[in-house]
């Protein structure tokens, strides 16, 4: 069941709205819903920062030369 909505914006950001709407095909009450629904849809599975966590961590010495290293990488790379 659909119910009305009335909704007070700037009328600059209501017309840059419509536009949007307008050039992905969509209403604007298409667009306003489908916003509403990535605000109040659970998150499933894994945020951003638990992902990063379980990547693989780099094994580099404290001593290294970063910048040494990432030229030596690009000319064994591209033959710089």
């Amino acid at each position: 069941m659909k119910s009305r909505l009335n909704i007070t914006v700037e009328v600059d950001l209501m017309n840059k709205a419509k536009r949007y709407a307008l050039r992905n095909h969509i209403s604007l009450s298409q667009l306003v819903e489908r916003y509403f629904r990535s605000l109040t849809r659970q998150v499933r599975g894994q945020n951003v920062i638990q992902i990063v966590d379980q990547l693989p961590k780099a094994h580099i010495e404290e001593n290294t030369n970063l910048k040494e290293a990432y030229f030596e990488d690009q000319k064994r790379r591209h033959g710089f």
